[in-house]
């Protein structure tokens, strides 16, 4: 479902360009514009071509690749105010990868057609250098990720997920499933279990139904160094 929305308040907040943009690139892009909601879990971007460029307004946006295999491995998470540019993949002609964003929380996102953007980043400067520094930032994501999968260890890097969770969340309880957690770091469910195991009798964490308890920050710390 998807509702019209104030381009001019929106946009203005988030686009340095828009004072460039003549009223009429202004208002093709309010037509090309919506408010949609997802659900948790639900798709936002498959492997579909050029969907959108999303722009999160309350929520949390998961992108991943998948392998042949079906494997996931998350490459980052947006959240409030953040802009998903990777599915407009018609803007960034290099991009020859292919994306899937899933909704992580209930969201609701501001979405511009992809070829709408598109068109007017071919007219102005400005709006191709906005998405290539939205990009180049979310590239940068993307190899600290790769960093972590050919240079550490899992244990490393499930103490660097577990960390990062909790300043996420605003607590030091994680609710997810070890399935949730192999998915993000592209590995087996008995990989994050046995490794949580280790944790759990070094006093780092304590894991229950519910989810993971970080007990001691300062060890899982000394294993993410």
């Amino acid at each position: 479902m998807s509702e019209k929305i104030n381009c001019s308040e929106v946009y203005n907040q988030h686009f340095p360009f828009w004072d460039k943009l003549s009223m009429e690139d202004k208002v093709y892009l309010c037509k090309n514009s919506s408010l949609e909601h997802f659900e948790k879990e639900q798709p936002v971007h498959g492997n579909t071509g050029c969907t959108g460029l999303y722009i999160v307004k309350e929520g949390r946006l998961r992108i991943y690749m998948l392998s042949d295999e079906g494997k996931e491995i998350t490459l980052y998470r947006l959240g409030k105010g953040d802009i998903c540019m990777l599915s407009a993949c018609c803007v960034l002609s290099s991009i020859t990868f292919d994306v899937y964003v899933d909704a992580e929380q209930p969201s609701d996102c501001y979405m511009i057609n992809g070829n709408a953007f598109n068109d007017i980043s071919e007219r102005y400067l400005e709006v191709k250098n906005f998405a290539l520094e939205i990009a180049v930032q979310r590239f940068s994501d993307v190899m600290w990720i790769m960093q972590q999968i050919v240079f550490m260890s899992m244990d490393k890097r499930l103490a660097i997920f577990l960390l990062d969770e909790c300043n996420a969340v605003g607590n030091d309880f994680i609710s997810m499933t070890h399935e949730q957690i192999a998915r993000h770091l592209g590995t087996a469910r008995e990989v994050i279990t046995r490794l949580l195991r280790h944790l759990a009798s070094d006093g780092a964490v304590e894991v229950t139904r519910r989810g993971i308890s970080i007990i001691n920050k300062k060890k899982l710390r000394d294993i993410a160094l």
